[in-house]
């Protein structure tokens, strides 16, 4: 059954990706409200996120500290009736579903029967996005059959450094690859520093494609015709989306920065590698294994769904 879908983020791509994710599941166009710093003094300046007049929305999907308030008046503007979902644990109550990253789950949550974990995070990438768009992507980045090593990189986040270290050990790793064969695709993220893009951008070569940030970033077909995945450990939801496929995934490691972040970090990591065997370490080699597909995003439709059906 179609809902009528709003979904309220962070100004933050990634924060938006999980609200969409989740609220396409139910609303194929979900209306999308940004919750943006505003100054003070702008505020007077700056029009409403929402209208009490604009018409009711079934189902609130957020993310974001910044989004709670604003969905809290939501929420009371229609008389409690929208169903709100927050993709993150809140600094406020009065959310009617919770989910919350294996990572960030804490022992008290176990007693709130509102309250669900989750694997990483959820996104928009699905099976059904990549299988159309497979072959194109295949005749472009492998003609002739080659096996192709998808390298996803980020930027410096506190956990872990793209520092002089880390440049060399990607591009070690990328012309070992090509050598041994793989066609390689490396894409860029929005954080990845202009240092990183150069240095990566120097490997372009006959058997290694790298995304320069102009264009249509070819994300989504990288994902299509991946054999298998080598994706910086500084990215939480890259892994996830690679997840999807069922081809193997890897971490690769970076120049780590002592601190509770890396700690959180690490903990995601160990998590997909030791307990849930989804993901493996990088020490060289790109070997195949199986794993069941991930798909945290429908899961959690699937519990948004059964909550808003118990309601109605």
């Amino acid at each position: 059954m179609k809902r009528r879908v709003w979904v309220v983020s962070e100004q933050k791509a990634g924060t938006l990706t999980q609200c969409l994710g989740v609220g396409q599941y139910f609303d194929p166009e979900p209306q999308q409200k940004i919750a943006r710093r505003v100054p003070p003094l702008k505020r007077i300046f700056t029009p409403p996120l929402f209208r009490p007049d604009e018409k009711r929305p079934d189902i609130i999907v957020s993310c974001g500290f910044r989004s709670e308030e604003p969905v809290m008046r939501m929420k009371k503007a229609y008389g409690g009736h929208p169903f709100t979902v927050h993709l993150q644990r809140p600094k406020l109550n009065g959310f009617d579903l919770v989910f919350v990253s294996r990572h960030d789950w804490e022992p008290e949550l176990d007693r709130r029967a509102n309250y669900h974990s989750m694997v990483g995070v959820p996104h928009r990438v699905t099976m059904d996005r990549l299988a159309p768009l497979r072959e194109a992507a295949r005749r472009r980045y492998a003609p002739n059959g080659e096996q192709v090593a998808a390298i996803f990189v980020g930027g410096d986040n506190g956990a872990y450094a793209y520092d002089d270290a880390a440049l060399r050990r990607i591009t070690a790793t990328v012309r070992t690859l090509a050598e041994e064969g793989w066609r390689v695709v490396l894409s860029i993220s929005r954080r990845s520093s202009q240092r990183t893009l150069e240095t990566l951008l120097a490997l372009r070569g006959p058997a290694i494609e790298v995304w320069d940030r102009e264009g249509e970033n070819p994300y989504l077909d990288y994902l299509a015709a991946a054999d298998a995945f080598l994706i910086a450990k500084d990215s939480i939801t890259m892994p996830c989306e690679a997840l999807t496929t069922g081809k193997p995934v890897y971490a690769l490691d970076l120049t780590p920065i002592p601190g509770e972040r890396l700690e959180k970090f690490e903990w995601f990591h160990r998590d997909l590698q030791q307990v849930l065997k989804l993901t493996r370490p990088f020490e060289g080699q790109l070997a195949a294994y199986s794993y069941t597909p991930l798909n945290e995003t429908r899961r959690i439709a699937g519990i948004v769904a059964a909550a808003v059906a118990e309601r109605d």
